[in-house]
């Protein structure tokens, strides 16, 4: 059924999606006043804010103006294009804690006997695994955008819930993150240095990512296409933080969790890209594998969370809002 907004402007209010930003970016606000004087750039940070609220409100008064579900789509578009600002924005927050990447390591060599992140791409070095593995980790993006569109014009009441579904389940990682300063074997690993790590030694090293965000080429067939995607993307926009859970494999197993509910069809043509993804956050050392468990089990309970949340407070409001 083609669903459209009506002309009745009064019913247009904030979406879902854009009050659960909204509650994050005060949250953090208060965190950066709290921190303010350590921090490196709260100002910054605070009018980045600003100006995200600035055009909320501006999206909303042009969907105001002109009613229709693809300046919906617009707007909704915006706060998940957002993501990519507020990840690096957790990194200016834990930042200031002691990294913990050696307790985690120290727990990955109890249960493995070894480093798996190290382990696995060392034994399956060949071209052809190494690409395949670098375009499951590329796909995460693709996949996000896939699922949502797909609801978008197959099951467009269910579009804005998508939509908070996903954007809130990355706040509460975010959340996470801010507070389990965690960089991961593929910046921890050069620093204590990979003979260390091989031995099963795991130095503190403090707030050693305060002052030092370098980050080495990683593991695999460097002159693979898909292995230049992923690393021109992590040295653009990767930091010392949100190791655990992962992330990739959270966001991911709900995204195959919407897929299902969506279409079976699109669940099964996700399936090789979404065990890729998996396998691949321990291949290039984003993530010790106790993350890639925490994701799995983590993206159970968020989405279960998010779903009541929205169920319970937004989704009368939303259809109101929307007046299909």
């Amino acid at each position: 059924m083609d669903l459209d907004l009506r002309s009745d402007k009064r019913g247009l209010g904030l979406l879902a999606v854009e009050k659960i930003s909204f509650v994050y970016s005060i949250l953090t606000s208060i965190l950066i006043l709290v921190l303010f004087s350590q921090m490196n750039h709260p100002v910054q940070m605070l009018i980045g804010r600003i100006v995200i609220a600035g055009v909320t409100f501006a999206l909303l008064f042009i969907n105001k103006k002109y009613p229709n579900k693809y300046i919906v789509f617009l707007r909704v578009a915006f706060q998940m294009a957002l993501l990519s600002y507020w990840y690096p924005d957790t990194f200016e927050f834990n930042r200031l804690f002691g990294n913990l990447d050696h307790v985690f390591a120290h727990w990955e060599q109890l249960l493995f006997g070894c480093q798996p992140a190290l382990t696995f791409s060392a034994k399956y070095s060949m071209k052809w695994v190494s690409e395949a593995f670098h375009m499951g980790y590329f796909s995460y993006y693709p996949m996000i955008a896939l699922v949502v569109i797909a609801y978008f014009f197959k099951r467009y009441e269910q579009f804005t819930e998508v939509a908070f579904i996903l954007v809130g389940a990355f706040f509460i990682y975010y959340f996470l993150y801010i507070f389990i300063p965690v960089a991961g074997p593929q910046f921890y690993f050069p620093v204590i240095g990979f003979d260390q790590a091989e031995a099963g030694v795991f130095a503190p090293i403090g707030d050693y990512f305060n002052h030092n965000q370098v980050l080495p080429p990683g593991p695999g067939y460097d002159s693979g296409l898909f292995y230049s995607l992923v690393e021109s993307s992590q040295q653009a926009g990767e930091r010392p933080t949100a190791a655990f859970p992962s992330s990739h494999v959270g966001i991911s197993t709900i995204l195959m969790i919407l897929a299902w509910r969506l279409r079976k069809r699109l669940f099964v043509v996700l399936i090789p890209f979404y065990v890729l993804l998996c396998g691949a956050t321990v291949y290039i050392q984003a993530h010790y594998v106790i993350d890639v468990f925490a994701g799995w089990i983590s993206a159970v309970l968020i989405y279960s969370f998010v779903l009541w949340g929205y169920q319970k407070h937004f989704k009368s409001k939303e259809n109101t809002v929307l007046k299909f």
